[in-house]
């Protein structure tokens, strides 16, 4: 990374990222109602990342790869959506098949979605859609996959909308988004894991402390695909319907609207969204945060979108990528700093090139 690259983004993150947008495509700062969070929120972090770019490609041809989890050694497993397939990339490009998942059943946007390392990484997680429900299973992982054990099943199946995230949150539980199942009317039931998101211990059980006394952690979610923490501060990015894609902070308990309100609706019942975009400039699916700044990636939108974060609040987004490499899916911070990106322009919405789907490492 260049001094002109790292001075270019903390002037971003400075004074630049205080102007109000006021184009159709931009995406739109909401105050937090932290009043001291919105005071500093265009603060740059001390020792800002400097603005994305491109060093090399890791890997190429992969089938709509959908989720990254790192190994303690730099490599990293790769679930591919249309396969079933678990690979092993590693930083010089090697790439293994470590194995694949059985029952998945690849339908509209199902198939292998999230996975998530235990901490120990002697297991490996993973959110799957088979031919009647989304589910989340549990495989022994020693370089290879054992048989899965089903931890939860039983949750709606549709062509759209299943979620699918997993991340194991600096509580050491693991959170797991599900979409609404393409039926809006799950997303308000208490009952229905559908539209939510969920935090569960390590046998997929309701965690301890958990608002409802319930697997649910926040509700009226539409299709969170994105999951990061900036600290303790949880963050989700989550697909909109015709109107706004939204980041939100998430709150244990909280009541995310959908589907009264799509985007900021300022009835107190519901929690707002701390950034709105359109929709055509979005599509959110992975979410990463290092140093303070948030990195999302857009699928319709075709893009990484830069954003710096201060407390509960966010400074105005920029946009990395903007039309470059096609529909991004998923972004994850590899042990050496760097971002890995993958591509999503084989999953049917998408133009793909010769070497599509494609594993970036981006600089920062």
């Amino acid at each position: 990374m260049t001094l002109t690259r790292r001075t270019m983004l903390t002037g971003m993150l400075g004074a630049g990222l205080g102007l109000t947008a006021c184009a159709p495509t931009d995406p739109t700062v909401h105050a937090s109602g932290d009043e001291e969070a919105d005071a500093v929120a265009t603060t740059p972090a001390a020792t800002p990342p400097a603005f994305p770019t491109v060093d090399r490609t890791i890997a190429t041809g992969l089938a709509v790869p959908w989720s990254l989890a790192f190994l303690a050694d730099g490599a990293a497993l790769v679930s591919e959506r249309a396969t079933g397939r678990v690979l092993r990339v590693d930083g010089s490009g090697g790439v293994d098949e470590v194995g694949v998942v059985p029952g998945v059943a690849p339908q509209g946007e199902g198939g292998l979605l999230g996975l998530a390392l235990s901490p120990d990484e002697s297991a490996l997680y993973a959110y799957l859609s088979s031919e009647a429900d989304n589910r989340l299973v549990r495989m022994p992982f020693h370089g290879g996959l054992g048989t899965p054990e089903v931890l939860v099943e039983g949750i709606a199946l549709a062509r759209n909308h299943q979620g699918g995230r997993l991340r194991f949150g600096p509580d050491g539980m693991l959170y797991v988004t599900v979409g609404d199942a393409a039926d809006g009317s799950r997303s308000q039931d208490p009952n229905d894991l559908a539209g939510k998101i969920l935090r569960l211990d390590a046998d997929g059980q309701a965690a301890e402390g958990n608002p409802f006394g319930t697997r649910v952690w926040s509700l009226g979610h539409r299709n969170p695909q994105g999951l990061a923490w900036d600290g303790d501060r949880m963050w989700a990015a989550e697909f909109g319907q015709d109107t706004a894609d939204e980041l939100n902070r998430i709150e244990p308990g909280g009541n995310y609207g959908w589907p009264a309100v799509e985007g900021a609706g300022g009835d107190p019942a519901y929690v707002d969204p701390i950034v709105t975009w359109p929709t055509s400039e979005c599509s959110p699916s992975g979410l990463e945060i290092d140093r303070g700044v948030a990195y999302l990636c857009a699928l319709r939108g075709q893009g990484l979108w830069v954003i710096p974060l201060a407390g509960d609040g966010a400074g105005t987004p920029q946009k990395a990528f903007d039309r470059e490499l096609g529909r991004l899916r998923c972004v994850a911070l590899a042990p050496d700093g760097s971002l890995w990106v993958t591509t999503s322009n084989r999953d049917a919405n998408g133009t793909p090139g010769t070497d599509d789907d494609r594993i970036l490492r981006v600089a920062i």
